[in-house]
């Protein structure tokens, strides 16, 4: 079986068509260590570098056919460079998304969702041990938030039998919730 060999091409030939575009390679290339430090030198990250390079080199072959080859084109180069960035930088300024856009998740974490479902659960199981009157005064006011002259008018007691009831509402739903959490403690390993 045979191996890779090497074919050399054959030298192209010079058209009328194709000097233009040697030449502005040709001078492309001899600028190239110069249009590298200049971009460095104007902060161009160096993932950017050659990207801004083709983009140089771009409008170099556009305006090949009008620029006056016999002078030095650095300071056009320059120019060009400068442009070229300046536009790179409008463009990451239009596209780095604004931290307003991306609105921060404020879902609870699952373990939260899970704890806070828990305290619920509690919440409800040393509400039931609570008697109904004190419960009915307890929810209004503190869950509800309800004054205690609109819980007093709606049940027809005394703003003094209402804070008595959420007093002792409160002593009572405290003492259930403490005899939950060590009945819970007392069950779990």
């Amino acid at each position: 079986m045979g191996g890779l060999r090497l074919v050399y091409s054959r030298q192209p030939v010079a058209t009328p068509e194709a000097t233009p575009a040697i030449g502005c390679l040709d001078t492309f290339d001899q600028e190239l260590d110069y249009l590298y430090r200049t971009l460095q030198r104007m902060g161009v990250p160096r993932a950017d570098v050659e990207d801004l390079l083709q983009d140089i080199f771009l409008t170099l072959h556009r305006h090949w056919h009008a620029l006056d080859t016999t002078r030095s084109l650095r300071p056009w180069l320059f120019g060009v460079a400068f442009r070229v960035v300046s536009g790179q930088r409008r463009r990451r300024a239009r596209e780095f998304p604004d931290q307003s856009l991306d609105p921060e998740d404020c879902a609870p974490n699952p373990e939260d969702w899970v704890q806070g479902q828990e305290t619920l659960a509690l919440l409800s199981a040393a509400l039931e041990q609570v008697p109904m009157p004190r419960r009915s005064v307890l929810v209004q006011h503190e869950l509800e938030g309800m004054e205690v002259s609109d819980i007093a008018r709606r049940l027809s007691i005394t703003k003094f039998g209402v804070y008595a009831r959420l007093y002792k509402g409160r002593r009572e739903l405290a003492s259930a919730v403490r005899r939950l959490r060590t009945e819970k403690e007392c069950v779990q390993p």
